[in-house]
């Protein structure tokens, strides 16, 4: 079989089968308009009907980066208990305007405590588990540190709410390995 396991490049659409792709794709998930220009453009058969897709998809309030920006920062607080630097970043890589995105995450978390979250999100990731036995092994502190940096937390708050378990995360480097860093 010839050519067995090799995927077909998706067909080219004109000006108005792209509009219909673009709403059942805005219709299965939210996107920003990076994200949803990045799609069309490997669909296009017309580069130009790119443009026009997506200002009607604004003009019809199908497609709004500030609100998609606020309700993906606030459904990541809420619903997964993540940091503002892993926020920040998932909307960057949702190819949100960096002020834009940076906004939504600053308002979505003006009332937040740092300290609170890390504990919280720590008692999720860890639970029916004794965390000042657990973290008594280094690899195990070490573990939670990464996982804590990860999900977004800041180095000093990260170390600061792990040191309430183990003695031994003051040994913890805050400006070691950073898993968000691009």
């Amino acid at each position: 079989m010839a050519g067995a396991g090799r995927s077909k490049k998706p067909a080219k659409l004109d000006g108005e089968k792209l509009w219909t792709y673009a709403v059942r794709a805005l219709g299965a998930r939210a996107m920003a308009s990076g994200e949803i220009r990045t799609r069309l453009q490997r669909r296009a058969e017309n580069p130009p009907d790119i443009d026009a897709v997506i200002g009607k998809l604004k003009e019809y309030g199908y497609l709004n980066d500030k609100k998609f920006a606020e309700n993906y920062a606030s459904a990541r607080l809420e619903n997964a208990g993540l940091g503002k630097q892993r926020v920040l970043r998932d909307l960057r890589q949702r190819r949100v305007a960096p002020p834009l995105a940076e906004k939504a995450v600053d308002d979505t978390y003006a009332g937040s405590d740092e300290v609170v979250l890390i504990e919280e999100y720590l008692a999720k990731k860890f639970r029916n588990v004794n965390l000042g036995l657990t973290l008594r092994d280094p690899a195990k502190l070490a573990s939670a540190f990464r996982k804590l940096r990860y999900a977004g937390f800041s180095a000093g708050n990260s170390i600061r709410v792990l040191k309430r378990y183990s003695e031994r995360a003051g040994e913890i480097e805050e400006d070691s390995a950073d898993p968000l860093a691009e």
